[in-house]
């Protein structure tokens, strides 16, 4: 008798340990998330490569607003153009930029995301031959036009390595295009002081020249380029988006997980698996309607969250440090042109090397903490600036330590900057728009980046002539301030999390 009952509890536990392997099983692969959490998936060396290559066009970026700190002296001078017009030169670019930032959505749904890293090599390289070629300042601004529809482009850049990185290692990821610009723009600062001792007429010129390698090297490298994996489902070229995602997950089950999630997320049902559409999204769909106009709830909080990130990030007043730190070292009493370039050069290396902090924590400590501590020292940096800035004024020659404590306040905040604010605002916006929105939204947040990013540039000299260098940077440090307090109260933790669940972590309260 008992040996009955011992056999038939066998019968009915291994039965119900078969339907709970099998309620996992689907669990699991209804959920992606849940088959990361059972089975930690391997770093993709294939998604690595493939940022890399990408992040090669924000390099560019980079490198020319560094390049254009020194080259705006001998331009100055070769050209003979008022301040007036150098920082319109130097500023407009942004504002030029916006073309290509609200094309790019368009440009990158209709012939994908690789060939418009492609398109924008192109145009990028004929903006600087442009450039190099110009004898008067209206060939200077045209140069300038065509190179700014380039860097507009370049949002795509961000959209691309989002799109193939595993949520694993996105935060990794997608700091790498910042990467990209902060070693261009040290590049851009190495060249101005390698070619200053040239003819003036010839100096500037050789420094644009140099830049002309990188966008050579993306054009080619985009062949060897997988196309957005995302972009790939909304095509309905799901057996690419499977191949696409099978080397960057690593292994098969993940990767049929995943696109189950992202085929519901695209609209696509289960039976639509092999079907190839020609269709373009942005036309089924009225992207921009549904982006601004008639917005879902969540939407518009990812949407207005975004928008705020990128303004309150270019309204700190950056891109006028580094634009300009050679003029902010000659106000706090630097003098010959070599130490203004090798202290520009130090500034680089800072903002350069603290970019490896996000890269390293962004996805252990999360977002929300390196942007708190970001903004907090960049606030506290630009009051140390204005102080020192302000008691200049008081000294017919600075002494030593006035210049000393002015290059530390400048290297610190540029490495606060390059520590939080600078590379996860931009990878916070390109994890948080949801998929069909993706492209047109990046393209509206780095429209209003490079227009804030312009106002700043274009304004910055004509500002600290009315009311004083020191008071414009206690102006920034206001703005930074209202960053923290933005953030703080904001800004959910997406660390860790697929592309899909943020959009449904926006949604709550």
């Amino acid at each position: 008798m008992l040996e009955h009952l011992s056999q038939l509890a066998s019968v009915i536990f291994s039965k119900k340990m078969e339907k709970a392997k099998e309620s996992t099983s689907e669990t699991t692969l209804r959920h992606p998330l849940l088959l990361s959490k059972l089975k930690k998936p391997p770093k993709s060396k294939y998604a690595f490569a493939s940022a890399m290559i990408a992040s090669m066009a924000s390099l560019l970026a980079g490198y020319n607003i560094g390049v254009m700190s020194g080259a705006q002296i001998f331009m100055k001078d070769d050209l003979k153009i008022s301040d007036v017009q150098v920082e319109i030169l130097a500023g407009s670019v942004h504002i030029y930029s916006l073309v290509g930032s609200l094309t790019a959505g368009w440009t990158s749904d209709c012939i994908g995301r690789r060939n418009t890293l492609l398109v924008t090599s192109i145009i990028y390289l004929l903006g600087l031959l442009i450039t190099c070629a110009a004898n008067n300042y209206f060939w200077l601004m045209v140069g300038r036009f065509v190179t700014g529809i380039a860097i507009g482009y370049m949002v795509v850049v961000r959209i691309y390595v989002a799109e193939v990185s595993p949520a694993a290692t996105r935060g990794f990821l997608t700091a790498l295009p910042e990467v990209a610009i902060n070693a261009g723009l040290l590049f851009g600062y190495v060249s101005n002081f390698a070619f200053a001792y040239l003819p003036v007429r010839l100096s500037w010129r050789i420094m644009f020249v140099v830049a002309s390698v990188p966008p050579i090297l993306l054009g080619f490298g985009t062949f060897s380029l997988p196309e957005s994996l995302r972009w790939l489902v909304m095509k309905g070229q799901l057996g690419k988006a499977r191949e696409v995602l099978t080397q960057i997950s690593g292994s098969p089950e993940e990767a049929e997980a995943q696109l189950i999630e992202i085929k519901e997320k695209a609209g696509i049902t289960r039976e639509d698996t092999e079907v190839v559409s020609t269709q373009n999204y942005s036309q089924d769909k009225n992207i921009w309607t549904e982006l601004i106009v008639t917005p879902t709830p969540v939407v518009c909080r990812i949407i207005i969250t975004v928008l705020a990130l990128h303004f309150l990030e270019q309204a700190s007043g950056i891109d006028a440090v580094v634009l300009y730190s050679p003029r902010i070292f000659e106000k706090a009493g630097m003098t010959t042109t070599k130490d203004l370039l090798g202290a520009t050069i130090i500034v680089g290396l800072t903002k350069t090397a603290l970019i490896v902090v996000p890269m390293l924590l962004s996805d252990r400590v999360g977002r929300r903490p390196l942007l708190l501590s970001s903004t907090a020292g960049m606030a506290a940096s630009l009051i140390m600036l204005s102080l020192v800035l302000q008691m200049v004024g008081d000294f017919v020659i600075a002494p030593t330590w006035i210049v000393a404590v002015c290059i530390m306040a400048v290297l610190s905040y540029v490495g606060f900057f390059s520590a939080g604010l600078g590379p996860i605002t931009m990878a916070y916006s390109s994890e948080t728009i949801p998929l069909k929105l993706r492209a047109q939204g990046m393209g509206l947040a780095i429209a209003v980046n490079r227009l804030v990013c312009g106002v700043v540039a274009m304004t910055f000299i004509s500002i600290y002539e009315e009311i004083s260098i020191s008071c414009t940077f206690y102006i920034y440090a206001v703005i930074i301030g209202f960053a923290f307090v933005f953030v703080y109260f904001c800004l959910p933790e997406t660390r860790g999390k697929s592309l899909e669940e943020i959009e449904v972590l926006f949604g709550k309260k």
